[in-house]
């Protein structure tokens, strides 16, 4: 079975919108951090406080500096392009730009939009759509080795954690995939598939299809979705965290973060160690020899010193691997992972 494939052609610009803050900005961050060499620059509406740090572009500097393809880089609740963002995608598709989403609402689905990419040439590709005919998981163990990254909450590194443990893997000369399971990394990766766009009752076979038979000492490194502990988007995690079998599980929390985001009430992240265990009991009803192999830590609003000490108590509490993915790397999860496997 096919993966959801898309062949964005670069330059980009990544279009913010008027999103209020960094965590629904994820797409837009992520496309920039890993794929900088194809960003030529942003746009934002009126006091959009989200700065991905490219040129701020209108339309017609989107023309003259090349720009072959529009990539919507957020992803607010509920995945809805509000209306007012309309008139500036038509612009763009008017004079021939490429247009590429992964909200839950359709660019193609957008009459407007859609005539005036016809009108122009362009292109408009909508990421967030899973393969047709995906099959109920069935639990059937396979060849090769997975490791999942798993949330504290949505938005807390987990699509980076995967990156950077794919990229470690590879510096050491170890076959390994990066699996993508969200629009951002698909668009990053060219394929993948959109799990929180699967209906629920595929969600595991559809991770099944993600990470299918392979050598031995193959890695596949598959990016987490949602969280256990969210009471919106739990349900997409259980799906992949059963149907991934993963051998091993990397925990990904936000420092700064205490309680889960966009949710009504008080809903506070559990300590870290009940956050592994749990974990581990219900990866364990599809893979019993599940091990969590560390923990990684967006510490990006704690100063080098801070981070230091707070990594370092975590680690000593926790008896794992603590990290921060982009400020300390990867190694001394993989390090305990390729001894542990």
């Amino acid at each position: 079975m096919q993966l959801t494939s898309v062949r964005l052609e670069p330059p980009y610009l990544l279009y913010l919108g008027d999103t209020p803050d960094d965590d629904h900005a994820k797409t837009g961050h992520g496309i920039a951090y890993w794929r900088p060499e194809h960003c030529a620059g942003q746009m934002r509406l009126g006091d959009c406080p989200v700065d991905l740090g490219l040129p701020e572009m209108s339309v017609a500097d989107a023309v003259d500096a090349g720009v072959k393809t529009v990539i919507i880089g957020v992803a607010p609740l509920g995945g809805q392009i509000p209306d007012h963002w309309l008139p500036q995608l038509i612009e763009f598709a008017r004079v021939g730009i490429d247009i590429a989403s992964g909200m839950h609402s359709k660019l193609k689905s957008m009459p407007d939009l859609v005539a005036a990419a016809y009108k122009g040439g362009s292109t408009l590709t909508d990421v967030r759509v899973p393969p047709a005919n995906l099959p109920v998981g069935q639990g059937k163990p396979r060849s090769g080795k997975r490791i999942l990254t798993i949330g504290t909450d949505c938005a807390v590194g987990k699509k980076y954690s995967a990156l950077a443990l794919h990229r470690e893997l590879e510096r050491r000369d170890f076959k390994a995939t990066f699996r993508a399971t969200g629009q951002t990394g698909i668009m990053i990766a060219g394929e993948g598939i959109p799990i929180d766009a699967v209906v629920a009752d595929f969600i595991s076979g559809a991770a099944e299809v993600l990470s299918p038979d392979n050598d031995d000492d193959h890695w596949d490194v598959i990016e987490g979705q949602g969280s256990l502990w969210n009471p919106s988007y739990s349900g997409v995690t259980l799906g992949l965290l059963h149907g991934s079998q993963a051998d091993a599980l990397v925990v990904c929390h936000d420092a700064a973060r205490t309680n889960i985001l966009d949710v009504f009430g008080d809903y506070p992240i559990p300590e870290l160690d009940e956050v592994v265990d749990d974990a581990l009991r219900l990866a364990r009803r599809s893979r019993p020899r599940c091990f969590c192999a560390g923990v990684s830590v967006n510490t990006s609003t704690m100063t080098d010193f801070e981070r230091e000490a707070y990594l370092g108590k975590l680690q000593d509490h926790l008896g794992l691997p603590c990290v921060d993915p982009v400020a300390t790397g990867m190694s001394p999860i993989v390090n305990f992972l390729l001894k542990h496997a």
